[in-house]
């Protein structure tokens, strides 16, 4: 049996929800930036203290140098990345796997100081779905079964290809550990009618179930 279709949002609530969702991921989005940045930094003193020597090592200077060039070309790549959160290409598309990775390694970190770990448990799923869509949905969800389902957990990706769509799901476990470093969000909690007024805004059913939720992306054409 399909699911019930989620009542049409207007349009105040779905910029609300996209709002809080995109408050809640900068910090890790900050982290994403940064990453390939602070290396930079690190290499130029090096090779400033090398080229200061009597004799400098040319071929450890050009290495050095080629290091710089491709952090910068990563943090070019990741600002990019960033600003297609803020404004995404409606026709972009992306492989299944590829968005559980990035979701997943956007909000591993943060999810874990929280009490939560995150298993990416998506093969091989083969077939496209709109970037946007899964991008929000996937992100949207996680914090949603995270903010409402008690730590320490263990959170659980996994996804199931079918005819006519991708469906993801999201389990949560309750496990037996050390108490979190930190259980306060940045930001207000993800709640139910932000996950429904997102994946009604794009036409995606998601489940409530007993020990978390499911999506289902429709396919588009690579």
């Amino acid at each position: 049996m399909s699911a019930p279709a989620a009542p049409v949002p207007v349009a105040i609530e779905v910029e609300a929800a996209r709002y809080a969702l995109l408050r809640r991921l900068a910090p890790s989005m900050r982290h994403h930036l940064v990453v390939n940045l602070q290396p930079i930094g690190m290499i130029y003193e090096v090779m400033d203290r090398r080229l200061k020597a009597p004799v400098p090592d040319l071929a450890n200077v050009q290495d050095s140098a080629g290091k710089i060039n491709g952090f910068a070309k990563a943090a070019l790549a990741s600002c990019v990345d960033v600003v297609s959160w803020l404004a995404p290409d409606d026709s972009a598309v992306t492989a299944v796997p590829e968005a559980a990775r990035e979701c997943a390694s956007l909000l591993a970190t943060s999810l874990s100081f929280r009490g939560y770990a995150l298993r990416n448990e998506v093969g091989d799923v083969p077939g496209t779905v709109r970037r946007a869509t899964i991008r929000h949905l996937l992100a949207g969800s996680l914090l949603h079964c995270t903010d409402h389902m008690p730590a320490p957990a263990e959170v659980v990706l996994s996804a199931t290809p079918q005819q006519d769509a991708a469906l993801l799901r999201i389990t949560v476990r309750p496990v037996e550990g050390d108490q979190a470093m930190g259980t306060e969000a940045n930001y207000r909690r993800i709640t139910w009618e932000d996950l429904q007024a997102l994946a009604a805004a794009e036409a995606v059913p998601v489940v409530r179930e007993p020990d978390g939720l499911s999506l289902r992306l429709p396919w588009r054409p690579a």
